[in-house]
C-alpha cells in the first residue's frame, strides 16, 4: 500500500498535540489554551482522515481546507502558548516546525486538486 505521508504527520502531530496538553495541565496547570491547542490539533488530522472516504472532488477539497484552518488556528494557539510563556523557545520551534510543514503540505495538496478538476 502507499505511504499516506499526511496522514502519518498529521496522525504523529496529534500525539504531540495530545502529550503537549498533558504537559500544560500537569505541570503548568493551564487548561483554557490547552484545551482549544487539543481541539484544533487533533482535529488536523481527523478531517485528513475524513477527506479519504469524500464523496466527491468538491467533497475532498473542502474537507481539507478545513483541516488548513484547523493547523492554522493550532499555529496561533501555539504562538499565544509560547508569547505567554506557557512554552520556551525549544517547545515552541520543535512542535511549530511540524505544524508549519503539514500546512504547506496541505496547502499543496489543495492546489493539486483544484488544478486537476479545473483540467
Amino acid at each position: 500500500m502507499k505511504e499516506n505521508v499526511i496522514k502519518e504527520k498529521s496522525f504523529m502531530f496529534a500525539v504531540r498535540i495530545v502529550k503537549l496538553c498533558q504537559f500544560l495541565n500537569e505541570q503548568k496547570k493551564e487548561f483554557v489554551l490547552s484545551k482549544q491547542l487539543l481541539r484544533s490539533g487533533t482535529s488536523v488530522g481527523a478531517m485528513i482522515r475524513e477527506s479519504e472516504y469524500a464523496e466527491s472532488k468538491a467533497d475532498f477539497n473542502h474537507k481539507m481546507a478545513i483541516a488548513q484552518k484547523e493547523i492554522n488556528e493550532t499555529i496561533y494557539w501555539l504562538e499565544l502558548l509560547f508569547a505567554t510563556n506557557y512554552l520556551n523557545k525549544e517547545q515552541f520551534e520543535s512542535i511549530n516546525t511540524d505544524a508549519i510543514e503539514i500546512i504547506k503540505l496541505i496547502t499543496s495538496i489543495i492546489k493539486t486538486s483544484k488544478s486537476k478538476m479545473s483540467n
